[in-house]
């Protein structure tokens, strides 16, 4: 049986594994929350995109 040593006196190598112990997986999880986008917001690239497509000039003769 090991000796019990209280968590502030470990070693840093120490507290590493007794805290990678205690921690859980996500198994894939990606634990940020993610929201939908605001539709009534204003979307500055939704709003560029009339710039971006190509621009043919017409010529009259």
């Amino acid at each position: 049986m090991e000796k019990f040593i209280p968590y502030d006196k470990l070693s840093k190598k120490a507290k590493r594994e007794a805290d990678a112990l205690k921690r859980g997986s996500w198994n894939g999880l990606n634990p940020v929350t993610r929201r939908s986008p605001n539709p009534k917001a204003y979307n500055r690239q939704k709003a560029r995109k009339w710039d971006e497509s190509p621009c043919v000039p017409f010529c009259f003769i």
